[in-house]
C-alpha cells in the first residue's frame, strides 16, 4: 500500500487532481467529506461543539450550521484551536479506519486541506501538492464560489503560503491551466512514479539503480534531502539519535549522482531493527543487495519511489562509520583541493562503470579514496 498525501490551497483544484486518481484507481480518503460527517446530528462531534459554542451553532433542523459557526472561530485563535481539538482527532480516527480497510495494493491518497498547517507532511512516503498561482485562486473563488474578493483573500492569507507547500512538496502539481492539462498531468503521475512507487513497497524492493551517471551539483538537493531526513526522523522516532544529508550530493560544486545519501543514527544496533519496519512503512525497504556494515552501518535501506533515488545508512551513532561519513563531507565542502581530486576520482570511476548496472562496483572504487585521506 502506498500512502499519499494531498493538499493544496483553498481555490488550488484539488478536487479535480483527486477525481482524476480515483479515476485511475486510487483509494480517496477526503478529511473534508470526513469532517461534515464525524459531525452529523447524532454524532458525538456535534454533541461536543454544542458543548463547546452553544446551540446557537445549529440551524433549525438541528444540524451544524457551518456559517455560524465560522463566523465564530475565523478571527478567534482560541476558539479555532478548540474546533480543530474536537473534529481533528475524529477526522483522524475515521481516516484510519479507511486506509486499514483499503486492499494491500492500493494506492491510498488522503486530500487534507491543512496537511502543511498540521505539520503532517513528514508522516506520508509522498506527498503531492496541488499549486495555482494566489491570484488565480482569487478569481476562482469569486467567480466559482461567488465569495467576495476580500473574504478570498483572507482565507488564503489564513492557510500556508505557496512556499511552505513548495518545502513539503515531493511532486508540485501545476493546475493552473485547463482541466484536460491537468487530467494529462494526474496520469503521468500515476504512470511514471505512483504505481511502480506501490509496487516496490508491496513487493519490498528499491526502486531500480543502474550505471553512474554524474550530473553537476543541484542547489535543490539540499532541500529535497531535507524533506526525507523529516520523514526518516518521523518514522524513526524516539529510537533516531538525528539524520544527517551526507555523501556527495550534500557538497555544493560537487558532482554527484542524482541519488540523496542520508544517515540515521541509532544507539545501538538492537535500534536498527526497531525501526526497520517504519522505515519501510515510509518508503524505504531494506537494502538486500549492501554489503554487511563492520564498523558501524548496520543496516541500509533505499527509496522505493521511482522518482526521487535515495539511500538511508542505518548507523551507530559514534561509530567509525558514522564518524566517516561526516567528516568526509564537512572536509569537501571545506576544503576546495580535496574537493576537486574526489570529483577526479569520481570521473574516472563513473566512466570506468559506465556501463555495469550493479551501482556497487562504483561504489567500491569512490570508497578507495575515502580511505586515504590524502586523495
Amino acid at each position: 500500500m502506498l500512502r499519499t498525501g494531498l493538499t493544496g490551497g483553498i481555490g488550488a483544484g484539488k478536487s479535480t487532481v483527486a477525481t482524476r486518481l480515483v479515476e485511475r484507481g486510487a483509494v480517496l480518503v477526503d478529511s473534508d467529506v470526513i469532517a461534515r460527517e464525524v459531525v452529523e446530528p447524532g454524532t458525538a462531534g456535534l454533541a461536543a461543539i454544542v458543548e463547546a459554542f452553544g446551540r446557537d451553532v445549529l440551524d433549525a433542523g438541528g444540524r451544524l450550521d457551518r456559517p455560524a459557526l465560522a463566523a465564530v472561530v475565523f478571527s478567534d485563535a482560541g476558539a479555532r484551536r478548540t474546533l480543530d481539538g474536537i473534529v481533528h482527532p475524529l477526522v483522524r480516527a475515521r481516516s484510519d479506519e479507511i486506509v486499514a480497510a483499503a486492499p494491500a495494493d492500493a494506492i491510498v491518497v488522503q486530500d487534507i486541506p491543512l496537511l502543511v498547517e498540521g505539520g503532517m507532511a513528514p508522516t506520508f512516503p509522498l506527498v503531492v501538492v496541488v499549486g495555482v498561482d494566489a491570484e488565480e485562486r482569487v478569481r476562482r473563488l469569486v467567480s466559482a464560489r461567488g465569495m467576495s474578493e476580500q473574504d478570498a483573500r483572507a482565507r488564503i492569507a489564513a492557510q500556508a503560503g505557496d512556499e511552505q507547500r513548495r518545502a513539503v512538496a515531493d511532486v508540485w502539481l501545476d493546475n493552473s491551466g485547463e482541466p484536460d492539462d491537468t487530467r494529462r498531468r494526474v496520469d503521468a503521475l500515476w504512470d511514471g512514479r505512483l504505481a511502480g512507487f506501490e509496487e516496490n513497497l508491496r513487493t519490498g524492493r528499491p526502486a531500480a539503480d543502474g550505471p553512474p551517471l554524474l550530473v553537476e551539483h543541484d542547489p535543490d538537493w539540499e532541500a529535497q534531502a531535507h524533506r526525507l531526513a523529516e520523514r526518516v526522523a518521523v518514522a524513526a522516532g524516539g529510537s533516531g539519535r538525528g539524520v544527517d544529508h551526507v555523501g556527495s550530493t550534500a557538497v555544493p560544486g560537487l558532482p554527484a549522482r542524482d541519488v540523496l545519501d542520508l544517515q540515521l543514527a541509532v544507539e545501538s544496533p538492537a535500534d536498527a531493527d526497531t525501526v526497520t519496519e517504519a522505515l519501510v512503512a515510509a518508503g524505504f525497504p531494506v537494502d538486500t543487495a549492501a554489503p554487511e556494515g563492520t564498523t558501524g552501518t548496520v543496516r541500509v535501506h533505499r527509496s522505493a519511489d521511482p522518482g526521487r533515488a535515495a539511500v538511508v545508512a542505518v548507523r551507530v551513532h559514534g561509530s567509525p562509520a558514522w564518524r566517516q561519513a561526516i567528516e568526509l563531507r564537512d572536509r569537501l565542502r571545506a576544503d576546495a583541493a580535496a574537493r576537486a581530486g574526489y570529483a577526479a576520482h569520481k570521473r574516472a570511476a563513473a566512466e570506468r562503470h559506465a556501463d555495469d548496472p550493479d551501482p556497487r562496483h562504483y561504489r567500491a572504487y569512490t570508497a578507495e579514496w575515502r580511505s586515504d585521506p590524502n586523495g
